[in-house]
């Protein structure tokens, strides 16, 4: 009798454990908080969808912040790993860390720390580069870009070489700020984003 019992429980919490879904935890600032489109047509949101249809087994939770730095993102990561257990974490912050020149060491540093802290959570990580416009000068913006090149060889976190890709530097993609992409621009940024994070799915 125990023994139909447990079979019986056992069979009960099957469908619960097939229904368990991992968690990808998308950390970044604006561009990745949907800035001035629709939450909806977001190139996250449109990740979700994706996902849907082609890895149901995973959720996405969307903590980013318009306007958040590395040294934001390093205050709020350990609270965020330990409430959403995320299997995947996509790391998309720095660009607002060098649209106000601050020190590249500090940038790397703070990702760094970031990674590391997925990592101790149980975390990988998927590394979103980032550029600068060429008039923060061609030192600056080439060691800007090179943070993510060498945090992902040395941390072997994924890397999304630029997520702006095929997108940045064209007007009709842009909005008015001359930052941000327009709505219709949301697509190109998941494909950019997909073709590494593909792999990394289970």
């Amino acid at each position: 009798m125990r023994l139909r019992w447990w079979l019986a429980m056992g069979l009960m919490l099957l469908p619960l454990t097939a229904m368990a879904k991992q968690t990808i935890l998308v950390f970044g600032d604006s561009l990745s908080a949907a800035y001035g489109i629709p939450r909806e047509a977001g190139w996250v949101s449109l990740l979700e969808k994706k996902l849907a249809q082609e890895k149901p087994d995973y959720e996405v939770v969307n903590a980013s912040i318009s306007g958040e730095t590395t040294s934001g993102g390093v205050r709020r990561i350990d609270a965020l790993l330990i409430k959403h257990k995320p299997a995947i974490v996509i790391l998309e912050l720095g660009a607002n860390d060098g649209l106000r020149g601050l020190p590249l060491s500090e940038t790397e540093t703070n990702l760094s720390s970031i990674i590391t802290a997925n990592k101790k959570a149980g975390a990988r990580t998927l590394l979103i580069g980032m550029r600068l416009p060429p008039n923060y000068g061609i030192q600056y913006t080439k060691d800007f870009a090179n943070i993510y090149v060498g945090l992902a060889k040395k941390t072997k976190a994924g890397l999304v070489s630029f997520l702006l890709q095929d997108v940045a530097g064209k007007p009709e993609l842009t909005q008015p700020d001359g930052l941000h992409p327009v709505a219709q621009a949301q697509g190109k940024l998941l494909e950019n984003v997909w073709v590494e994070l593909k792999p990394m799915l289970h």
